[in-house]
């Protein structure tokens, strides 16, 4: 090989790169250990995987985005079959018939949920269905500037800073007053003649039910949309955003069958009206009938996607997370309409319980708001000091939110479903031990 190419040595193939670099890399391959046998590999990395804590070995009272829900066995069944597995976008339906059926079902159960009349067949997650909605709204609108609540997740918010710089849109930040949106500073800011959209998240970070219906009333007679992040599990037992006026409805799939997995992959949701359904990135599955008049699914909308129209592509969604919305269609399937409105008020008890036990032992519950799965404590200590103390005992503890909130040593606490009353009466009792 050498000799067709007309090279003299393999190191010679390298001459491009500098000797300095060259010679640091044979010597870092110098300090590595002897090869390992395939039985000595397995238990060394055995070994290093001991070393992660899960919410299999733990008590898990951390959310801020990511929760540690029950998800029922037939989940991984159906999704862990080879034609599901291995299947890419569906382009030809005739032999995807079983995937679009499936992706057409989570479109319309999310739709249900949000109270919207079309959701997408799916972003790669809640983030970039937010960054997605608002270029859509700031383009329809013909506005240029985005009001955010800092109750929206700061992941987000950062993800959609990042979309409006690179699609040239003013993102403006609106505070918080306590653990809800403040209402004036968010009226003091709004503009018809600027602003193309609103966001706000339902249930906010801070776990907290924003009012929507009052801020779609301060849009009224304008131009701009309220775009609303919401969680799809607690619209089991809210009143859905699209009932509350909300024009885009995005969001992350995750509570519906997604395994938590160190932090993805998810799945990302949007949701609209009637008029903005051809304006949606990634696709929209519908139903039809075959010569044969059999019903059929095929990929009817898909009009932003670069494989279509590449010149005049606005999103970068052609690939996207199949995989995950099916397995939150197959969730949603298994659990049900009653199930889910079960599973979403047995989120509200137990997070409500550990948050009357932690007063009654003498912590401070900030939420002023009705809260969801997840509230704001008052420590008193350093979050990450505490949360390692609770790590020794077993558990695993909330998120420090004291640069959203604005006061310091305020943790974020979430209990969702899986938590037992003895989980949680033992959780408050390290929680007193390790503050004392």
């Amino acid at each position: 090989m050498l000799e067709t190419i007309g090279v003299q040595s393999v190191d010679e193939l390298f001459d491009d790169i500098p000797a300095s670099v060259r010679d640091s890399v044979k010597e870092a391959f110098k300090q590595l250990p002897e090869a390992l046998t395939e039985s000595e590999l397995k238990k060394h990395a055995v070994e290093i995987a001991a070393k992660n804590v899960n919410a299999d070995d733990y008590a898990y009272f951390l959310g801020a985005g990511v929760y540690d829900h029950f998800i029922p066995a037939v989940v991984s069944s159906i999704t862990q079959r080879q034609e599901f597995l291995t299947a890419y976008t569906p382009y030809q339906p005739e032999a995807s018939q079983g995937e679009l059926q499936a992706l057409f079902e989570y479109q319309t159960m999310l739709a249900e949920l949000t109270g919207m009349y079309v959701t997408n067949d799916s972003t790669y997650d809640g983030f970039v269905s937010l960054g997605e909605a608002c270029n859509l709204a700031t383009k329809q609108s013909k506005r240029n500037k985005v009001l955010l609540s800092m109750g929206v997740h700061p992941q987000g918010r950062e993800v959609l800073h990042t979309y409006g710089y690179g699609m040239d849109y003013e993102v403006e930040d609106i505070p918080l007053k306590g653990d809800v949106t403040d209402f004036d500073k968010l009226k003091e800011a709004f503009s018809a003649d600027e602003v193309g959209a609103i966001v706000v998240q339902y249930p906010n970070f801070l776990g907290s039910i924003e009012d929507l219906k009052a801020i779609k009333d301060l849009m009224e007679g304008s131009k701009a949309l309220l775009i609303v992040s919401a969680n799809p599990l607690a619209l089991g037992v809210l009143e859905s955003p699209g009932a509350l006026g909300a024009d885009i409805v995005v969001g992350d799939t995750q509570p519906f069958g997604i395994p938590m997995s160190f932090g993805g992959p998810h799945a990302g949701y949007i949701a609209t009206t009637k008029k903005y359904m051809r304006k949606l990135p990634s696709r929209i599955i519908g139903q039809t009938v075959d010569a044969n008049g059999q019903r059929g699914y095929a990929m009817t909308m898909q009009t932003r996607e670069q494989h279509i129209r590449r010149e005049k592509a606005t999103s970068n969604m052609s690939s996207n997370q199949g995989l995950m919305a099916l397995t939150s269609a197959v969730f949603m399937s298994a659990v049900g309409k009653e199930g889910i409105i079960e599973m979403a008020k047995r989120n509200i008890n137990k997070a409500h319980y550990l948050a009357k036990a932690l007063k009654e032992k003498g912590f401070d519950v900030l939420n002023e708001s009705a809260f969801f799965n997840e509230f704001i404590v008052d420590l008193k200590q350093p979050v990450a000091e505490v949360n390692k103390a609770l790590l020794d005992k077993g558990f695993v503890g909330g998120y420090d939110v004291s640069d959203v909130y604005g006061q310091d040593n305020t943790v974020l606490l979430c209990a969702t479903e899986k938590r037992t009353k003895e989980e949680i009466d033992a959780f408050v009792e390290a929680l007193v031990e390790v503050t004392k």
